[in-house]
Parts: C-alpha cells; structure tokens; sequence
C-alpha cells in the first residue's frame, strides 16, 4: 500500500467512485492503513496489463480467520476482460495460504458489475459487518 503505483490507483478509484456514486456528496475516502495488507495480516496487489497499472485490490485479516476484500478496482478502459475475476481468484488463493476460511466485502448495490461478479463466484448476503457509509450490500464467501 505505500508502493506508488497503489497509491495512486487508489486515488484514481476514489475519485471515480466519487464521481459516480449515487450522491457524490455522500461519498467518504478513506485510505486504508498500509500495515493490515503486509503478509500475514494481508496482501495489496496490482494488476498490470501492457506494462501499465490498470487495477488494484487486496484482503485484509479481521480476525478468526475471516479476511475483508478491499479496493478491488479495474480502470473503466480494461473491465470487461476477466482481469477482475483473475484478481479476485488470486486474492482468495492468497487469502487461503495466509490461514482464511471466509471472505466478506462491502460494496454499494450500484455498482452492478461488481455485484454481478462477487454473486457470480458464490459470494452471498451476510449481515452488515462494518459501518462503511459507502457501502449497502455486504457479501461473504466460505472458503475450501
């Protein structure tokens, strides 16, 4: 997370989000601590494509096993091409090797892409974990 290119592809969702959240007004950045995504605690990768930084994402421990899905976020340009299904196969591979048995994330109901994907790679409704102002929908996945 203090790698440059992190920092500025979290930036760069921010601002997105910011300008296509329903009520931009209401939308909340907030970087994340950079220690809870160093190994065991967590992992922050970034997606390349053509030698250029298209995307991020990463997990975070919450305890018990449980880890959170954080930031997972392709550039407008490059979604639509698998990367972010890629990504988020290999945050839950890594998320096994660091000790997790489940995944949740928080996301908002009009990012619809997302929600497809998560739904689509069995993540399910869970109760709210967090009092993320940006979020309405929180998903969780049992891991093997």
């Amino acid at each position: 997370m203090t790698d440059a290119a992190a920092h500025a592809l979290l930036a760069e969702y921010f601002a997105y989000r910011a300008q296509t959240f329903p009520n931009p007004a209401g939308y909340v950045a907030t970087f994340p601590a950079p220690e809870q995504f160093v190994r065991p605690l967590g992992v922050f990768l970034v997606v390349e494509l053509d030698r250029a930084d298209v995307g991020c994402g990463g997990i975070r421990s919450l305890g018990n096993g449980r880890f959170e899905v954080k930031h997972l976020w392709l550039q407008p340009g490059v979604q639509g091409r698998g990367l972010g299904r890629a990504l988020l196969a290999e945050l839950e591979r890594v998320a096994v090797g660091l000790g997790a048995t489940e995944l949740v994330l928080d996301t908002n109901a009009s990012l619809d892409a997302a929600g497809g994907l998560y739904r689509s790679t069995g993540y399910v409704d869970v109760e709210p974990y967090n009092d993320n102002p940006n979020a309405n929908v929180w998903l969780g996945k049992v891991l093997d």
